[in-house]
């Protein structure tokens, strides 16, 4: 095993993600030729045993965002970004101007990274003051990774539903640099608002869909955050179609 890989290894990169079979699969056949596909691999293939989890209900969607979190906190951005092409894929990749681009690209067929993953997966890229438009998500949860550039990210619980609005309330108004992430369920955090900072900014984004096979409401919705305030901080937010939010926001 080449000196880096030992260092992957005994600094627990993969050492929390992968079975010590399929290391002893991967070392055979001569997979760790590309010294940083496994790795990356290794971590993405963790974040799909954890959707294939909230799929089949072995976690809650709270508790599949708690778990994607402590994956997000220890992902190598480096390797990621190489596994994921990312050069390649934003190279002279015109920014728009309202809204995200959003690019994709199938991961590499690499050693212990099925072929067929639970969840979807993009990258969001924007230009200065472009932003996400605050939405929320019905049946799905998600992750957001800052990969480059900075933004700044607000995120609110959505407490109740109504005709035309939402009754949200703010949890979190923060700048998001390189590295930050947040992550969204029907339970916490499920409205979000990306704004970028910088003059460009990157955000990878998983998502997993039709969380609950027994709702058949899925797809985002449109708020505008800056409602009627209401008492004990909570905010009357009127509901919005796609051209309207980013019209407003975007």
């Amino acid at each position: 095993m080449s000196s880096l890989n030992r260092r992957a290894f005994s600094q627990g990169i993969i050492g929390s993600t992968l079975t010590f079979s399929l290391l002893e699969s991967l070392f055979c056949r001569n997979a760790f030729s590309d010294e940083i596909k496994p790795l990356a691999a290794a971590w993405l293939a963790e974040l799909n045993t954890i959707g294939n989890d909230i799929k089949n209900r072995k976690l809650t969607q709270v508790e599949w965002q708690e778990q994607v979190e402590k994956l997000m906190a220890k992902v190598n951005l480096t390797e990621l970004m190489k596994f994921v092409d990312f050069e390649k894929l934003t190279k002279n990749l015109p920014l728009s101007d309202r809204g995200e681009r959003a690019v994709s690209k199938r991961f590499p067929e690499v050693e212990g990274l099925p072929t067929k993953l639970v969840f979807g997966h993009q990258i969001f890229a924007l230009k200065k003051n472009r932003s996400v438009a605050p939405h929320g998500h019905y049946n799905m949860a998600t992750a957001f990774l800052v990969l480059k550039g900075d933004c700044h990210g607000r995120h609110y619980d959505r407490v109740e539903d109504g005709e035309d609005f939402m009754i949200i309330k703010p949890t979190l108004d923060q700048k998001f640099g390189v590295g930050d992430y947040s992550t969204v369920s029907d339970y916490r955090d499920n409205i979000h608002w990306f704004k970028a900072s910088s003059p460009s900014a990157y955000i990878f984004n998983i998502h997993v869909l039709n969380v609950d096979a027994n709702k058949t409401k899925g797809g985002r919705v449109y708020v505008d955050p800056f409602g009627e305030p209401l008492a004990h901080g909570y905010i009357k937010a009127k509901v919005l179609s796609k051209k309207q939010a980013y019209d407003q926001f975007g």
